[in-house]
């Protein structure tokens, strides 16, 4: 099944691949070029977008991967000017598969599933700059039910985001962002031999408002963000992602939502876009990917999320 190249099982590289996959309809529209972006989302991605927000809220989160169904949500506090905290998880499910005997009877059967916690902080250090930590534990389990040739296996490790964002001059909608993410120890499924290293990468961003120099438009914005992504243990070879939102409204009350991005994880490069409402105290976001799987070939589904702000 497709889950299989996602899975956490030990490879001859790197484990926990699955805490490379996007997480949100934003970032998904924007095509993971998120490192410079403010907002609850930030908590998947860079954690000091989250020292600005005025306000906290519950934001829950649906997707369905070409790895398998996601399903996380994420509750973020703000008090100002400390700061804000957020605690979020996710779950992703990766599938499983019948276990059938020499007659083809079936015996048993097996599921793999993903799980991350996170607890994110965020908050300003210097006037123009803000500073964001992620604790993150993470646990990929096998589960065996029936007649089944092992017990199952469970693999739980830790791991850390660390990440600034700044508005280098006061007057110039500039903001910069820089992100190392997924520091922590090996995940061992098996034994210690077998242990994989975590997927560490280093990102860094800068998103500027183009609008400025075209219109005098009250109330819309237009953000464009570039974004490059390496592998922390071996530089040289990054990715890139392009990523535009148009925000309309006061207050932001709708948002349009495109991006490209370079292959990742088993998808060719390939475009997304998404849609963003805000309403009172609501906010929904949608979201679809339409590159498709290196393996199968399928596209990626609509991702969704729900919000009430405090």
């Amino acid at each position: 099944y497709a889950a299989g190249i996602f899975t956490a099982q030990p490879s001859s590289t790197e484990g926990a691949l699955t805490l490379l996959l996007p997480i949100g309809p934003r970032g998904i529209a924007l095509a993971r070029a998120m490192s410079a972006a403010t907002g609850p989302e930030s908590v998947f991605w860079n954690p000091a977008g989250l020292a600005q927000m005025e306000g906290g809220g519950f934001f829950v989160y649906r997707g369905n991967h070409l790895a398998g169904d996601a399903t996380g949500f994420s509750l973020v506090l703000t008090r100002q000017p400390l700061g804000a905290l957020g605690v979020s998880y996710q779950l992703l499910d990766l599938g499983g598969q019948e276990l059938k005997d020499e007659n083809n009877n079936v015996v048993g059967s097996f599921s793999v599933r993903d799980h991350l916690a996170v607890v994110s902080l965020g908050m300003q250090i210097l006037s123009r700059m803000d500073a964001g930590l992620n604790f993150k534990v993470f646990q990929s389990r096998y589960t065996c039910r029936g007649q089944c040739f092992d017990a199952g296996v469970t693999g739980t490790t830790f791991a850390l985001d660390a990440g600034i964002q700044s508005q280098p001059v006061e007057d110039i909608p500039l903001r910069l962002g820089l992100l190392l993410a997924h520091i922590g120890p090996d995940l061992q499924l098996i034994n210690a031999e077998q242990a994989d290293p975590l997927p560490t990468r280093l990102r860094a961003a800068a998103s500027y408002e183009v609008l400025r120099h075209f219109s005098e438009v009250p109330d819309v914005e237009l953000w464009v963000t570039t974004e490059v992504e390496d592998r922390w243990r071996d530089l040289g070879d990054p990715n890139l992602y392009l990523g535009g939102e148009l925000i309309a409204g006061e207050g932001g009350l709708f948002l349009i939502r495109a991006g490209y991005g370079q292959q990742e994880l088993g998808q060719s490069p390939g475009a997304s876009v998404g849609l963003g409402i805000r309403y009172e105290r609501f906010e929904l976001g949608l979201a679809k990917r339409f590159s498709s799987s290196s393996v199968d070939g399928n596209p990626e589904p609509v991702h969704i999320s729900f919000g009430v702000v405090f």
